[in-house]
């Protein structure tokens, strides 16, 4: 059966509004103005590639791939889409840089901004700017500037007199280059990768820094690319199968730790627990902060490693070196649980003659995320630019992390007594 352009139009206005009211819903839209713009953008019209119910469902909707599979430009999922909209903060008359193209988001920015306003949407891929430029005025938006350029160093001209109000950032992104790009006052949403984690987050400008003031929200955005793309630091230890990988910090020496991997670990058991579906990506922004050497440990599932066993399971584990000693992270289902998904404890695995002594360091700072953080609200993060532009150097500051452009410091707020039963979020509980 033949479908008319009519009904065609009538069905996706009808998938539009439903998909309103699920972000509705689930409080992922909280204002007017966003509930407005997502209501008038036609979603569909920006991935022509899909069905209808695939281009209005909430979830990514891929539009460009390397080779091997990899997305490289994508609609974000309409939820997150819809949060860091809210974060923004776009009032009519701002003046928008959207950094990752593709037109939709640039649409739904449009709306908020106004006739007053206006939107430059940049990207470093010409087929994703391609796309911007063809489905924009399709869509009726005209009036939104797209640049091919990399976002590490805007081009001249760019940047309006006095700065942007707004500069929403929709890839990955390891740094924040922006700064000087934004007017005191506006605001910054980002993914900023932190140590293995993408975390959607809100910033305020003041007096030349960023200042977050929104929940941190676990999120995935496609890599940066260009003069921006993160580097792992990702090492090898020869003969083991196993990497590890120093994205925010010094990378250190690892083939004297292929012999410490021959034995098996000292355990060292904190008492500390989690539910089986529940997150614990602050406790590893935690441990990123306060050990020295933080890194991340990754070992090949295929290769029958018999000391780490089993390797860790979908997430590159916790892990500190000291000498031709290591220890990481690692997890013990001990019961069921209450709603029979399981109860995990947190171990900490210590390998080579001094492994007991690493493993204990790091159990240590667990229990102290557990005691003094676990139960409190969100942390802050602040994003200055580094002195002088210069280069990070090799010593530790806690809870200071040197990217190239700017460091970031995360305060971790206490809370006294018992715990408050939440996550940062408010909407996953913790215990």
């Amino acid at each position: 059966m033949t479908t008319s352009p009519t009904s065609g139009i009538r069905d996706a206005g009808d998938l539009r509004h439903q998909l309103v009211e699920q972000l509705l819903a689930h409080n992922h839209i909280r204002s007017a103005a966003v509930e407005r713009a997502f209501r008038t953008v036609s979603r569909h019209l920006f991935a022509p590639e899909v069905p209808l119910a695939a281009a209005y469902a909430d979830d990514i909707v891929a539009t460009r791939h390397l080779g091997d599979g990899t997305i490289t430009s994508s609609l974000s999922a309409p939820w997150l889409q819809a949060g860091m909209l809210e974060a923004a903060r776009i009032q009519p008359g701002h003046r928008v840089l959207e950094i990752g193209s593709g037109g939709y988001d640039a649409a739904l920015i449009a709306e908020l901004a106004g006739p007053p306003g206006h939107v430059t949407t940049l990207d470093i891929d010409p087929a994703v700017t391609g796309r911007a430029i063809r489905f924009l005025p399709e869509a009726g938006y005209d009036n939104v500037s797209v640049v091919t350029a990399d976002a590490e160093h805007l081009p001249p001209g760019v940047v309006p007199a006095g700065g942007f109000d707004a500069i929403v950032v929709t890839v990955d992104t390891w740094d924040l280059p922006w700064i000087d790009a934004l007017v005191d006052g506006g605001r910054l949403v980002a993914p900023l990768r932190l140590h293995g984690y993408h975390w959607a987050i809100g910033f305020t400008k003041e007096k030349g820094a960023l200042h977050s003031d929104e929940p941190l929200v676990v999120c995935g955005f496609v890599a940066m690319q260009g003069a921006g793309a993160w580097n792992p630091n990702r090492r090898s230890i020869h003969g083991t199968g196993v990497s590890l990988f120093w994205e925010d910090g010094t990378p250190q020496s690892v083939d004297q730790l292929a012999p410490s991997l021959t034995r098996r670990p000292a355990v060292t058991r904190t008492g500390i627990t989690v539910g089986g579906q529940e997150p614990f990506d602050l406790l590893m922004l935690y441990l990123a902060g306060a050990l020295p050497g933080f890194c991340r440990l990754e070992a090949d599932p295929s290769g029958g490693h018999q000391v780490l066993d089993p390797p860790p399971p979908h997430w590159p584990a916790a892990a500190v070196v000291r000498g031709a000693s290591l220890a990481r992270l690692a997890h013990e289902r001990i019961s069921d649980g209450e709603d029979g998904k399981g109860r995990h404890e947190f171990v900490v695995h210590g390998y080579g003659g001094q492994g007991h002594a690493a493993a204990a360091e790091m159990a240590e700072q667990v229990e102290i995320w557990q005691r003094n953080h676990r139960g409190a609200r969100c942390p802050l993060i602040t994003a200055r630019p580094a002195p002088h532009r210069a280069p990070a150097g090799a010593e530790h500051s806690p809870h200071v992390f040197a990217k190239k452009h700017t460091r970031i410091t995360v305060d971790w707020p206490v809370t006294p007594g018992a715990p408050v039963r939440r996550s940062c979020d408010g909407s996953r509980n913790a215990e």
